[in-house]
């Protein structure tokens, strides 16, 4: 992996571990998704303008397939996560939803498209997959179930984990397919595609009005961080995709769970942190095997 894809990854962390913790303490549904992804077309409309005015009218039925694609997973991936976090905590759902998607972006990858991966490779899987799981609980995710209330709490945070892994690893292997065969801009695929999602979620917004209008009051600050800063995190990340094979950054991304890890547990206090700090040093590790294999 080149040094520049590694720093954009690390960056990418970074940003990605802050707008999950803001979106955990919205406590959001599919409304805080339809209100942070008004905010992220008004926001980037001068990037978007800018970069798109004589590039998308080039566009074709592929492209625009795949705008239409990116923004219908990325809703079923946001709103499972937004419910995730409503249903259990953030160091259980985060961890997982981390873990399993780039780890099956890594396999379709691998699989169906071509790439490969050596034995460092590999290892840096193993060692970024067991640091997740570390991060999440570790072994104390089977004690838990002695507590009735916080065992069916950590098995809602896995299925809602997993699932939202699922959808990230689809999106993932779908937008960097667009920017890396089809030459699309990260940031054009990442704007237009917010299009779609506001279409789909518009009408869980005007479902009811009221209620929305007054959580839209209580949750604008959060919704317009994610809106700021979320495309960022993801549009590093494609273009770290054009540097480097699909199944070296998808499960680099896991660096996100260093910063969560220090990050989020001190701010929202959950778990513990010196088990979460261990599952953060197998992470970086496993992001170093994966620079180097």
């Amino acid at each position: 992996m080149p040094l520049s894809a590694f720093a954009l990854i690390l960056l990418a962390g970074i940003i990605h571990a802050s707008w999950n913790i803001a979106a955990k303490k919205a406590n959001g549904d599919a409304r805080f998704a339809f209100q942070s992804g008004v905010f992220m077309a008004i926001v980037w409309a001068p990037v978007g303008i800018a970069l798109g005015w004589r590039v998308v009218p080039g566009w074709g039925l592929k492209e625009w397939g795949f705008v239409a694609l990116s923004g219908v997973l990325h809703v079923f991936y946001y709103v499972i996560l937004l419910r995730g976090y409503r249903k259990s905590d953030l160091t259980v759902v985060y961890p997982l939803a981390r873990g399993s998607g780039p780890l099956l972006s890594s396999l379709v990858a691998i699989l169906f498209l071509g790439e490969r991966i050596s034995l460092i490779g590999v290892a840096g899987i193993a060692g970024v997959v067991l640091g997740v799981f570390l991060v999440a609980g570790g072994p104390g995710l089977w004690r838990k179930k002695h507590d009735a209330v916080q065992s069916a709490r950590v098995k809602k945070g896995i299925r809602y984990g997993v699932l939202t892994g699922a959808f990230i690893a689809a999106y993932t292997v779908a937008d960097s397919y667009a920017v890396k065969f089809l030459a699309m801009s990260p940031i054009l695929l990442d704007y237009f595609s917010n299009f779609v999602r506001v279409g789909l979620l518009l009408p869980a917004a005007l479902h009811d009005r009221a209620t929305t209008a007054r959580m839209w009051r209580a949750q604008w600050k959060y919704a317009l961080l994610v809106a700021a800063i979320s495309p960022v995190s993801y549009v590093l990340v494609l273009y770290a995709v054009q540097q480097a094979p699909i199944s070296h950054v998808a499960p680099a991304r896991e660096v996100s769970m260093l910063f969560a890890a220090l990050i989020g547990g001190h701010l929202l206090r959950e778990g513990d942190r010196l088990l979460r700090l261990l599952g953060a040093a197998f992470i970086a590790a496993g992001v170093v095997a994966l620079a180097l294999g």
